[in-house]
């Protein structure tokens, strides 16, 4: 009876055993992905190697695009960070969510127009990417640049479990050489340069997460955004390779604005090349875990580059015209590069346009699990576009109400199919492009086709309405000077 017993008992733990083993076999390999989505700030659309920089060295990105696909027509959902920000937290235009303006924006003198008041924050209503899959298991992760909102608007206030530098301020506060200053960042001996350490957070992250639960690990970069500092192990190098370039630098005069003409700030340059190697140290991280088979890869960028001010910008964005700021191509248009293992073709180059509110919904598919329309109202899922498919969808717009210090003044714009008007509410003017053949819109339709620019404006009035956009009042107090 006793060896009975016994046997039982041995029976019963061996199995015990084996339980735990698989259990923590299925931690380890959590059957839903992982999902790493990398957002860069005022990164242009031409700043990487393989989308055409010889100046900029981003090999591991390259190298990510080469694995995953590239899309050459993705947009921010705006010219200026946090509403794009915001538009990606929540799968909706900036406009339905009433942040239109990077947070807390500026005041022009003497404006000719009175720009909406928009939120200082994104509203806790709101259900965010990170509330929408913490609720579904996930492990959710943050570290860098937040500007939604300042105490109780924080990550963890809107669904993440860590929080690794992200509060209300746009730029770094302390710079991009510790001490960092940064309140939701402890600064620690070893500090050095803000890029590498928000890698290391990331990298610590993979270490100490709860291995049974799948992860959303939402790196934004506060780099390439100003203050311009490049990593000092790459200035040199960079100093070196800018003398020799050869070729007029003349900028390019942009309404009141001035456009760097070509790339050769060798400070900008080091901060790539150091976001690009610290990219790279995430990835390796990544295959050394065993985790890069099951994690989707999402890279892109808030806004374009910032190419246009009252002088020059820091990067150039050629062919698009101008950069960050404007509705024009250069502002708008970003890189984007997708790698979801087991779905994306490798090596693929998509021109289906894409913007910011798709990521939302492209996760929620790629995890397998029920899209939300109510909630990402103007996103569309892309796992049709990274397997080479198309997508039924052909209208994009953009609504920037606000005077901005890269000499925009209040507007919006629209893409349906190939064609794109731009509207100036200040100026009282409208412009029409083909971007099938004018990519850097030079050639300005809007005399030879005007039925065309009447139809787009007029769509253009629908969706803002659609979407609660406010359009800027004239200014009582106005001068004229």
């Amino acid at each position: 009876m006793r060896t009975l017993t016994n046997q039982i008992l041995l029976m019963a733990t061996a199995s015990l055993a084996i339980a735990v083993t698989d259990v923590a076999q299925a931690a380890d390999s959590p059957s839903k992905p992982n999902f790493l989505f990398i957002l860069i700030d005022d990164l242009g659309w031409p700043d990487l190697g393989c989308y055409g920089s010889d100046f900029y060295e981003t090999p591991r990105i390259d190298a990510l695009a080469t694995s995953g696909v590239r899309f050459t027509n993705a947009y921010s959902a705006s010219p200026v960070c946090s509403p794009t920000r915001a538009a990606i937290m929540t799968g909706q235009y900036p406009s339905r969510v009433d942040i239109t303006d990077w947070i807390p924006g500026a005041v022009a003198k003497n404006p000719k127009l009175i720009a909406p008041e928009d939120r200082d924050n994104l509203d806790l209503k709101e259900t965010t990417m990170a509330e929408a899959f913490k609720k579904k298991g996930y492990e959710t992760f943050y570290a860098g640049k937040w500007h939604l909102g300042d105490e109780g608007h924080f990550p963890e206030d809107q669904g993440f479990d860590f929080n690794k530098g992200g509060h209300h301020k746009g730029s770094p506060p302390g710079g991009y050489y510790a001490p960092f200053n940064n309140p939701r960042l402890e600064d620690k001996p070893d500090d050095h340069y803000l890029t590498d350490r928000l890698a290391d957070e990331s990298i610590e992250f993979l270490d100490y997460r709860d291995a049974s639960k799948p992860f959303l690990l939402y790196l934004s970069f506060y780099t390439v955004h100003t203050p311009i500092q490049g990593a000092d192990k790459y200035d040199a190098y960079f100093t070196e390779k800018a003398k020799t370039l050869t070729g007029s630098s003349d900028p390019i005069v942009e309404r009141d604005g001035k456009t760097r003409s070509r790339q050769n700030d060798p400070k900008y340059a080091a901060m790539a090349k150091s976001m690009d190697e610290n990219i790279g140290r995430i990835l390796d991280a990544l295959h050394a875990k065993g985790l890069d088979d099951n994690t989707v890869i999402i890279f892109t960028s808030d806004n374009g580059g910032l190419a246009t001010k009252a002088t020059p910008g820091p990067t150039s964005v050629l062919p698009l015209r101008a950069g960050k700021g404007w509705c024009y191509e250069g502002g708008i248009r970003v890189p984007l590069i997708i790698r979801a293992p087991g779905v994306s073709k490798a090596g693929l180059v998509s021109h289906v346009p894409a913007i910011s509110m798709d990521y939302f919904p492209t996760m929620l598919e790629l995890a397998g699990f029920k899209l939300m329309p109510k909630l990402h109202k103007d996103g569309v899922s892309l796992v049709n576009p990274i397997q080479g498919k198309t997508l039924e969808r052909d209208t994009l717009y953009w609504h920037y109400p606000h005077y901005h210090g890269s000499m925009w003044k209040p507007g919006a714009a629209i893409r349906v199919g190939n064609w794109k008007a731009v509207q100036f509410y200040h100026y009282g003017e409208a412009e029409l492009y083909d971007l099938s053949n004018d990519i850097g819109e030079q050639n300005n339709l809007a005399k030879s086709h005007p039925e065309k620019l009447e139809a787009l404006l007029a769509k253009l009035a629908s969706i803002q309405k659609k979407t609660s956009a406010r359009i800027p009042t004239p200014n009582p107090a106005y001068n004229g000077n």
